[in-house]
């Protein structure tokens, strides 16, 4: 039956997760975006850093650049971010951009990281503790993520969990962090959520039957990506609070919880190279 153009169907329900072509190109394409915005900004195609790193909440691209180690990337054309290229010891030039808060952000810019030359991508991002497994900051190597936003569903099928991409870079990963002096890595699932101010008890309470040890705003829909496009992406959640539900929460560590987040970001390169030599 052909429908109305001009008929009312303002009471018709849009679901995020309501039927969608999962095999259908986009229309929109990150490289041509990134075509357009060179040629309006005048800038060069030069690929950037084979490694970046998502930085939500911004702290460690304001410590690089207040050392002054770090660099505006030449070839950068997101219209959105600023990316800046540093040295991460013997990892070599690594690239971070800086508060890309929330599912929809984060994709955005991953997708035209990738579509730059990038080549591995390592989230770490504040989170809330839902399961206590010590005493906080801790980070979480997320292996899944529940499902509680909207961006992953535009690229996998309804689930309650996305899985992490690569098992084997996690479990890589994982041997690299124990070798870590005084910083703790659990594994375990999160819970992605887009809406932090409503994280209800019931709400809480659900993720927590669910084994969630933290919540976050990125990783689910990073996995969902990574998976559908087969990308490489790590998410860890830098546990750092209770929810604000007692006074000094927040509270990261050394240098704004810089120094421990460079070391897991390094850990984590070092066991992507490994993986990538043992398959050549």
């Amino acid at each position: 039956m052909e429908l109305d153009p001009k008929a009312d169907r303002s009471d018709v329900a849009w679901s995020v997760v309501g039927r969608k072509d999962y095999d259908a190109a986009s229309v929109l394409r990150p490289e041509a975006l990134l075509r357009e915005a060179r040629r309006q900004k005048q800038l060069p195609f030069v690929p950037v850093p084979e490694v970046c790193v998502l930085d939500p909440d911004g702290d460690v691209v304001r410590h690089i650049k207040k050392m002054g180690k770090g660099r505006a990337h030449e070839g950068w054309a997101c219209y959105h971010t600023d990316l800046v290229a540093f040295d991460l010891g013997d990892c070599g030039e690594v690239g971070i951009v800086g508060c890309a808060v929330g599912a929809p952000f984060a994709v955005l810019v991953a997708e035209q990281l990738f579509a730059s030359g990038c080549r591995l991508i390592v989230s770490v991002t504040s989170a809330g503790q839902i399961i206590p497994i010590g005493p906080t900051p801790y980070f979480v190597l997320i292996d899944r993520a529940l499902r509680d936003e909207g961006t992953s569903h535009h690229y996998l099928p309804p689930a309650t969990h996305v899985e992490a991409p690569d098992a084997e870079l996690l479990a890589a990963a994982e041997q690299e962090f124990r070798k870590l002096a005084d910083i703790s890595v659990h594994r375990g699932p999160a819970w992605t959520t887009d809406a932090p101010y409503r994280e209800t008890e019931a709400a809480i309470a659900a993720a927590r039957d669910l084994g969630a040890l933290a919540v976050e705003m990125e990783a689910a829909a990073l996995y969902a990506f990574a998976n559908a496009a087969r990308r490489s992406i790590v998410c860890l959640a830098h546990v750092t609070n209770a929810m604000a539900r007692s006074e000094g929460d927040f509270e990261k560590g050394e240098a704004d919880g810089t120094t421990a987040t460079l070391a897991v970001v390094a850990a984590t390169i070092r066991a992507w190279s490994a993986s990538r030599g043992r398959h050549r």
